[in-house]
């Protein structure tokens, strides 16, 4: 009984052994092919951001403006294309985790029970006496033996408590790997659907823009001169060149401006502009506005998110909630 048990656990292991070897040799080769891919969107991103970077600031005529949008829609096409083959490849390398951990577990099972059985029946022979082995002994020769075979149990114990452990560790590593692609997983997930967002926003600028100007050169030109006006008299007043002057130092809740009905400053509709500066240099208010209930109608279409709406700070708002940013 005592070598049956050893040669089952000798060819747990050497099974045991083969698959983790196997398992290493698929994903070695599977990760080369996904490498590639990788690799070839990789590609794509670099030449996309490139190709933006050289239309920035051209956009002068309504061919350029467009050729930019459409090549930051490729980009985003690109990202989109890379992070949905992470996610593939995570997706595929948690399902083989996933059968690595139910085989370890069975493996760890088998060899615990293997030493529940060796742990017993060691307990037993270490407990009987030498003077009974002897007695029970055929002959003298067979007391040695009886003696010697004890011993080799006792070292085959120790190897399969050796095996036990390894098993045990191997297996609580591969399910904290598995946890931690999870994780990446998901957090790619997130960062996909912000892309295909921003993809739908691109794909609206554009169809704005060619519904704004109907691909007529001359209304891209007065759109553009009107959009330069306005972030300049909006730099202008940043800068101090504005009707402005110091009153008295303000401290919470005191009333410093109020909403303006009408146009002004080339935008339209009654509005607010609110700035944060120091020193004549203008600062991000997002750092020193706290969080509120608003809708982010900054980017194209029916109030659609383009620019990020995300203060951070503890100030209250000039303005009573539901915020509206534009």
């Amino acid at each position: 009984m005592d070598l049956k048990l050893k040669c089952l656990s000798k060819t747990s292991i050497i099974i045991f052994l083969v698959f983790l070897f196997g398992f290493l040799f698929f994903s070695i080769s599977y990760a080369q092919s996904d490498d590639d891919k990788l690799k070839e969107l990789n590609d794509k991103i670099a030449e996309y951001t490139t190709k933006i970077d050289e239309a920035k600031g051209k956009q002068k005529t309504l061919a350029s403006a467009i050729t930019l949008i459409t090549n930051q829609m490729n980009l985003t096409i690109a990202q989109i294309a890379k992070a949905e083959e992470q996610v593939r490849v995570l997706e595929t390398e948690i399902d083989e985790l996933s059968k690595k951990i139910i085989l370890l577990d069975k493996d760890l099972d088998e060899t615990v029970n293997i030493m529940n059985v060796r742990v017993e029946e060691t307990y037993k022979r270490m407990h009987m006496p030498s003077i009974y082995l002897l007695l029970v002994s055929n002959k003298f020769s067979n007391f040695f033996s009886n003696l010697n075979y004890i011993k080799t149990v006792q070292a085959h114990d120790k190897e399969v408590l050796y095996v036990m452990e390894q098993a045990r560790l191997n297996y609580d590593q591969q399910k904290q790997l598995k946890e931690k692609k999870q994780e990446e997983a998901e957090k790619l997930r997130t960062y996909l659907q912000g892309q295909k967002r921003m993809l739908d926003q691109q794909k609206a600028a554009k169809q704005d823009l060619l519904t704004l100007t109907r691909n007529d050169e001359k209304k891209y030109q007065d759109l553009l001169a009107q959009a330069r006006a306005e972030f300049e008299a909006i730099q202008a007043i940043i800068a101090g060149r504005g009707d402005e002057e110091k009153v008295k130092e303000v401290k919470a809740g005191d009333v410093i401006a109020s909403v303006r009905q009408g146009s002004f400053c080339n935008s339209s509709g009654s509005h607010l502009h609110f700035t944060v500066a120091q020193k004549g240099i203008a600062l991000n208010p997002f750092n020193y506005l706290k969080g509120i209930d608003h809708d982010n109608c900054s980017g194209s279409g029916k109030c659609s998110e383009g620019d990020p709406f995300n203060p951070s700070g503890n100030w209250e708002w000039p303005l009573s909630p539901k915020i509206r940013m534009n």
